[in-house]
């Protein structure tokens, strides 16, 4: 057998669709993005209430959080980007349709 032999194993994979990610994982990924932006907002809050001595700082963590679900919401429901990437896609060469010439008449 032939060690160089080029098998279908060797060749790159061929993209047959322009299907985006399944609804089902657009959302996970949404979800995962929910939640970290909202898991971002406890400490945030407690580190509010740990330093209510000084106003200022505690009224910084308290602006931060506000504005953090809002976001959130925003974000994970926003469509991902498309990706625009070099891939394989099957090209044929187009053929003629009949191989025989046709008189053409000028008018």
């Amino acid at each position: 057998m032939n060690e160089h032999a080029e098998g279908p194993q060797d060749r790159p994979a061929v993209l047959i669709t322009g299907a985006e990610p399944s609804y089902d994982d657009q959302l996970a990924v949404r979800k995962r993005k929910y939640v970290t932006m909202m898991v971002c907002r406890i400490p945030c809050l407690v580190l509010a209430g740990l330093t209510y001595h000084t106003w200022w700082l505690a009224l910084t963590f308290l602006i931060i959080s506000v504005p953090l679900p809002w976001v959130a919401v925003l974000i994970a429901n926003d469509r991902p980007p498309r990706k625009a990437e070099k891939v394989n896609r099957f090209a044929r060469e187009a053929g003629q349709i009949e191989h025989r010439d046709h008189r053409v008449i000028d008018g």
